[in-house]
């Protein structure tokens, strides 16, 4: 471990350890939305059903996703105040104890995924059309995806850990090596070649999960074997009650957000399989456009995480406010920029993910193009937001993220939705203007909470430790 922070996050300039910090978290975002982007342009050269059929369980995988979710962030948040405080091992041990009290977790909800799978898709109202040509496809690929999970898992806990002791190029590198992979194996699944069979949609499932057990291998070895990161030693994996208290005390309403979070975007989906297939497929087209306009400002909210969490820690909570200052600025810049991209070229954006000429295309990306255009008003309010609740997230707040995640969806998305659809009659229209709303609403509440400056106190409570230097970005 070094002796020195190359670039402190605690002591002299800002910005520039902020955006060294950022921009990789920034990067390993919008190659995680790869994964998920170049299942969709291959599946999406087999057929609509095939973008359909991931629409349709993408909601059900993230809502297990999301139940264990809660708890690496908590670990981020841990280790994150544990290095700014410089309490000795304490940083260490977190790390151990987050790794093992996850993967637990992530192997219980793989086997629960697996066998409910089909109860999950029967929750969804499904038309008749939707029913016979895109529900089996989803079912096929949930069942391998759920077995997935512990290597899924694995990579996360990886890149939160490190996120959190301040490290976040290791975990941008193994992410570039796993995305390689994922994106090799895609068509050979998908299409076939040789001896391998034409698995689709299914071999879009294997070579993500092929994907993410390379990364998972290389994050253990860097957390076991390099100075990388924390030095977690095998007894730090055996549970204690105090460590595993905090990480539950902590991830539980991270968790709940996350999973309310996913589970209002089942109900959403719900309402969206009452339409004709089509519509599914845009809406699914959509979503995953907006995941990638959704991911930078992702990245730079986890990346503030850490910052607020080690200045808090570090007990300078004025450095935290201004560091949370500086990415609201910054994100409101580049969402601006995204804004007017999505809005002036929607139809080449929306085509490339659907190249099939296949029955439907066509309806398929109109719609595309309608939800785009709608959807890039709200771009702004959605990257604020993501910061407002990494800034509450990193000081030990989950709580309070938790409540405005829910204000977002719950109170405002979800009965929307339901409203205009259904009661004012404007059918695929209303689920987009519906999704605006959410996010400006939701953007307006938790600024005005983070005005009132209650969330600048510090999780934990130790005895710093001045021969213990904070952690170095290699």
């Amino acid at each position: 471990m070094s002796t020195a922070h190359e670039s402190s996050l605690t002591e002299g300039g800002l910005v520039r350890p902020m955006v060294r910090l950022a921009w990789p978290m920034v990067v390993i975002q919008l190659l995680q939305v790869a994964y998920n982007v170049a299942d969709t342009a291959f599946l999406g050269a087999v057929s609509a059903d095939a973008v359909g059929a991931l629409s349709l369980a993408f909601p059900l995988i993230f809502f297990l996703i999301s139940v264990g979710g809660g708890f690496t962030a908590a670990g981020a948040i841990l280790v994150a105040q544990y290095t700014g405080a410089e309490s000795g091992r304490s940083a260490d041990v977190i790390a151990g104890q987050t790794l093992a009290f996850v993967t637990l977790l992530a192997c219980v909800l793989a086997v629960l995924g697996h066998f409910s799978t089909d109860w999950l898709l029967s929750l969804f109202p499904a038309g008749a059309g939707t029913e016979a040509r895109i529900v089996p496809l989803a079912a096929d690929y949930m069942r391998i995806y759920f077995l997935g999970l512990p290597f899924l898992f694995g990579f996360f806990i990886f890149v939160s850990i490190m996120r959190g002791y301040g490290n976040t190029r290791t975990p941008m590198r193994v992410m570039v090596v796993s995305v390689a992979i994922n994106v090799a194996l895609d068509p050979l699944l998908i299409f076939g070649l040789g001896p391998i069979p034409r698995l689709g949609i299914e071999g879009a499932a294997i070579a993500t999960i092929a994907a993410r057990a390379v990364a998972t291998g290389l994050g253990l070895y860097i957390l076991f074997y390099t100075n990388a990161g924390p030095d977690i030693q095998p007894p730090d994996l055996v549970p204690r009650f105090d460590h595993v208290r905090d990480i539950v005390t902590l991830g539980t309403p991270s968790a709940i957000e996350q999973s309310s979070s996913s589970l209002a975007f089942v109900v959403l989906t719900g309402m969206v399989v009452a339409f004709p297939p089509e519509i599914i497929a845009a809406y699914g087209l959509g979503n995953r456009l907006i995941s990638l306009v959704f991911l930078p400002a992702m990245g730079l909210s986890q990346a503030l995480d850490t910052v607020v969490g080690q200045n808090l820690g570090a007990d300078r909570p004025d450095r935290a406010a201004r560091a949370s200052k500086l990415a609201m600025g910054l994100v409101l810049v580049v969402m601006a920029v995204l804004t007017l991209v999505a809005y002036l070229f929607p139809e080449p954006i929306v085509g490339i993910f659907l190249t099939a000429d296949t029955p439907g295309a066509t309806e398929t990306i109109a719609y595309g193009v309608e939800y785009l255009q709608i959807a890039a008003f709200m771009f702004v309010f959605l990257g604020v937001l993501q910061v407002l609740l990494g800034t509450f997230r990193g000081a030990g707040n989950t709580k309070t993220a938790m409540v405005f995640s829910l204000i977002t969806l719950w109170a405002v998305r979800v009965p929307l939705t339901y409203y205009l659809v259904f009661v004012a009659g404007w059918a695929e229209t209303g689920i987009w203007v519906a999704v605006v709303m959410g996010d400006v609403v939701g953007c307006v509440a938790a600024l005005a909470w983070w005005a009132r400056g209650t969330w600048k106190e510090r999780y934990v409570e130790v005895e710093r430790d001045p021969s213990v230097a904070t952690t170095s970005e290699d």
